[in-house]
């Protein structure tokens, strides 16, 4: 399980550090792409391999699912840990996710997420003055 919220920095060249408590997890290899919310999502190869083969499932004659495999996709890029933890995350992630130097890794449960440090601390605001409400409404499915 990916728990937990570290802020780091990416240095110019696109390389940032992943936190050593989701290296062991995520393994060497990654898959990271757009995420919802304006982060990134990273997935596990066996975790890819499981999306791609519900996106071949979904009906490739509605536009709805044309659009959201050629989001999911795209842009999509594998990353591998270097000998100091860090990946390089390509530019056109960098430019989606708006990360301009400080980021947060949050672990999402069963995935990590890259946010820009604005990005992430509006959302977390925003999610947190509606936090008890929300989960009142979720009640019903944690049961």
């Amino acid at each position: 399980m990916f728990m937990g919220e570290y802020r780091h920095n990416i240095d110019a060249k696109g390389r940032m550090i992943i936190p050593a408590r989701f290296r062991d997890e995520l393994g060497n290899r990654f898959v990271v792409t757009r995420g919802l919310d304006g982060c990134l999502r990273t997935y596990t190869m066996a975790q890819w391999d499981a999306v791609f083969e519900q996106l071949k499932r979904l009906p490739s004659t509605k536009r709805e699912t044309r659009m959201y495999i050629h989001m999911l996709t795209s842009k999509a890029a594998e990353c591998e840990l270097d000998s100091q933890g860090r990946i390089l995350l390509p530019a056109a992630l960098i430019t989606e996710s708006k990360i301009e130097k400080e980021c947060v890794v949050v672990g999402v449960a069963d995935h990590v997420e890259i946010w820009a440090k604005e990005r992430w601390d509006d959302y977390y605001n925003e999610a947190s003055a509606s936090f008890e409400d929300v989960a009142e409404q979720l009640t019903e499915f944690l049961v």
